[in-house]
């Protein structure tokens, strides 16, 4: 199972960079811990090439981390922005690193979904 953890990775942020093109031109590496029962896998994403490797990823800026079975099913329900925020705001994600980069991330998500919000209120 843990073969498909890079590609399962990848289609995760292949969709929120999808969603939220402003994110696509972002430098940064990024940590991510898939908590499984009794074991971390540890990968490491560059972007904005989107390299995804199987690494501690020491000289990431930003870490997530996340479960492993539920990271799985977000990605193959094809969550959305919205689905990924609401997995934060109950705990069932963490991120943590460096603020700027974290505040940065944040604002310009917020801002996407406001536009959204009002393109769907206009329609």
């Amino acid at each position: 199972m843990s073969s498909d953890a890079p590609q399962l990775i990848e289609a995760a942020i292949r969709g929120v960079l999808e969603e939220v093109p402003a994110l696509a031109p972002l430098k940064l590496v990024v940590g991510i811990d898939l908590q499984g029962r009794g074991d971390v896998q540890q990968y490491r994403v560059k972007l904005p090439e989107l390299e995804v490797t199987k690494d501690i990823g020491t000289d990431a800026r930003v870490r997530i981390e996340i479960r492993r079975d539920f990271f799985n099913l977000m990605v193959e329900h094809g969550a959305k922005v919205a689905d990924w925020e609401q997995a934060f705001r109950e705990g069932r994600a963490k991120a943590t690193g460096v603020q700027q980069y974290l505040q940065l991330i944040a604002k310009v998500v917020d801002k996407h979904q406001e536009r959204a919000r009002l393109r769907r209120a206009h329609k």
